[in-house]
């Protein structure tokens, strides 16, 4: 009977398999309330830190570093993968690529036995592919899965040279020291893809010529066919392949006109950034961040403050600036549960990345042991009392 019960509480209080915590070890992370975070770690080239905070009702914020060998051979090369991949419509797209998107970047590596651009977009083509294949299989019964989708950020570095991919509108922000002036100087590394943009807007009208209705304002807000902000995504098939287009899918995802070409891409920007020196560090962030911090004022507050939790302080920093927004205290916000929460903020995802210049300089086949650490949220359908 005893033992019967110690095994029960044993289970309850491992780490769950989809990264998802709900112990007090910093092994993993912790959870407080609606927030998760690990305060400190280390990766191949340099110490880490991650928060994460639920505003949804199910988490739809995903992010991972993966820190190590980066193909399925023992000789390499090694280096840190860091994701961020913002959901929308439910979590099934988010998640999709926290399982699937660093594996078939180890696959693609392997094969061509070096990390590249080539590598990256393989990555991305065949987590959307799979992804794809879950829609076709569920439709039938989960017609509304296609109406689900995710953005993508992407970093990796390896042998001094940083990878920067994404789809959608997450952020990569580098911290640089300015010798001469002791500042350290924001640089977006990202380029983003949410028709808020002008130069977003005017590549859909190019791709789409003989469509007026390719970007419409709507409610003050460019939307792409007036339904959704970003351009590019993994997931979103209503949009990229007109049989999904259509009854049983809910009315006010279907469109009037059937489409020839897909609307939305999954083709990531890839910028290629040779580390220096007085290149300090990254914070890879979903746009929860980004709508209440600048990226000099994120910056800021990663160089003024200790390593040690700096990803939990640009999270709280955020949320005080949501409160504020919003003419209220941060204790009261903070007391608001999720669901109800999104009307005061997004899911927050945010991986701040320091880069050791002796560390990132070394060869690429240097082995180093392999961490991987999933940011968790609140995954219990009960109701969760915050704090």
């Amino acid at each position: 009977m005893i033992s019967g019960l110690m095994n029960i509480l044993r289970a309850c209080f491992q780490p769950r398999a989809d990264g998802h915590v709900h112990t007090s070890s910093d092994a993993v992370g912790r959870q407080d309330g609606l927030l998760w975070y690990k305060d400190t770690g280390q990766h191949v080239n340099g110490e880490f830190s991650m928060a994460v905070v639920q505003a949804n009702n199910l988490l739809e914020d995903q992010s991972q570093i993966e820190s190590g060998c980066l193909s399925l051979q023992e000789s390499g090369p090694y280096g840190t993968f860091v994701g961020i991949y913002d959901g929308h419509g439910g979590p099934e797209t988010s998640r999709f690529i926290n399982e699937h998107l660093f594996q078939n970047l180890k696959r693609f590596t392997s094969e061509h036995q070096s990390m590249s651009v080539e590598v990256i977009k393989k990555a991305f083509q065949a987590t959307e592919d799979g992804f794809l294949s879950v829609v076709t299989r569920q439709w039938p019964t989960k017609p509304q899965i296609a109406a689900v989708g995710s953005c993508c950020l992407v970093g990796v570095i390896c042998s001094g040279t940083l990878y920067i991919a994404n789809l959608g509108d997450s952020r990569a922000v580098l911290g640089r020291l300015v010798k001469s002036t002791g500042e350290v100087l924001s640089i977006q590394l990202s380029a983003e893809h949410n028709a808020s943009i002008e130069s977003v807007r005017q590549e859909l009208q190019t791709l789409h010529p003989n469509d007026s209705q390719i970007v419409v304002l709507k409610h003050n807000v460019w939307r792409v066919k007036g339904l959704i902000q970003i351009s590019r995504s993994i997931g979103d098939v209503y949009l990229k392949k007109a049989e999904f287009n259509r009854e049983p899918l809910y009315a006010k995802f279907r469109l009037r006109e059937p489409f020839g070409k897909p609307i939305l891409s999954s083709d990531p920007t890839i910028s290629v950034h040779h580390l220096q020196p007085d290149d300090q560090f990254i914070i890879f962030a979903s746009d929860g961040l980004w709508e209440h911090l600048t990226n000099q004022g994120a910056v800021d507050i990663v160089q003024n403050h200790p390593r040690n939790g700096i990803a939990r302080r640009l999270v709280k920093t955020a949320l005080q600036e949501a409160a504020k927004k919003r003419e209220m205290r941060y204790s009261d916000l903070k007391k608001i549960d999720r669901g109800v929460r999104r009307h005061f903020h997004d899911d927050i995802s945010v991986a701040v990345v320091f880069l050791d210049s002796n560390l990132v300089s070394q060869a690429s086949s240097v082995k180093s042991p392999n961490i991987s650490v999933k940011g968790g949220g609140i995954s219990l359908p009960t109701k969760t009392t915050p704090t």
